[in-house]
């Protein structure tokens, strides 16, 4: 957990990577285990709880961050574009989330990824995504 709060800026409850699983070239791996108390689960929904679709593609870019971080110059990461997102199941409490990243292309400060979601071997949500490094406020 240190390396994960020593590379990006977010903290819990906003948090939703519990651990890195890999890191190798252009691809990371992380996983998060969603929590029955979780404080989405309250209001999403009641007596059917799932995780909303908008905080898994910010557990794959929590992910993106971390990747970017790795042998990059110091900055804050922000998610400039996001296209072709498919959510294809449902993430509950006691599920144990994939999240895999890969940088599929750089351009100066932008970053091109493409991520994916996985409950054990099925996968429930696909994105493409750009993010920029921004330079550290002096």
């Amino acid at each position: 957990m240190e390396e994960i709060l020593a590379a990006i800026p977010q903290r819990p409850p906003f948090l939703f990577v519990d651990r890195i699983l890999s890191r190798e070239g252009n691809s990371i791996a992380t996983e998060r285990t969603l929590r029955a108390d979780e404080y989405f689960f309250q209001g999403h929904f009641p007596g059917n709880p799932i995780m909303p679709g908008v905080l898994l593609c910010e557990a794959c870019f929590q992910t993106g961050a971390i990747l970017m971080g790795a042998g990059s110059q110091p900055g804050l990461g922000v998610v400039t574009r996001i296209k072709d997102t498919k959510f294809k199941s449902f993430a509950r409490p006691g599920d144990t989330l994939t999240i895999s990243v890969t940088l599929d292309d750089q351009v100066d400060n932008a970053f091109y990824m493409s991520g994916t979601i996985r409950i054990a071997d099925k996968l429930i949500l696909k994105i493409i995504f750009q993010a920029a490094l921004l330079p550290p406020e002096q």
